[in-house]
């Protein structure tokens, strides 16, 4: 399988412009619950970051 980084944009797609999930989206991609423990962490610590900037404004 390819390197699970390359899935992240696909899965920034399907929530944000979808209003999916983070699970739902990996599931519409065929990941694993193993696979997407990694990117789910990344995308936590992603948002929060967001959620910093956008207060600062």
């Amino acid at each position: 399988m390819a390197d699970k980084e390359n899935y992240r944009v696909a899965i920034d797609i399907l929530c944000c412009h979808l209003g999916m999930s983070f699970d739902e989206a990996c599931a519409e991609l065929g990941l694993a619950d193993d696979e997407n423990q990694k990117i789910k962490q990344i995308s936590d610590v992603q948002e929060s970051l967001m959620g910093l900037l956008s207060e600062d404004k």
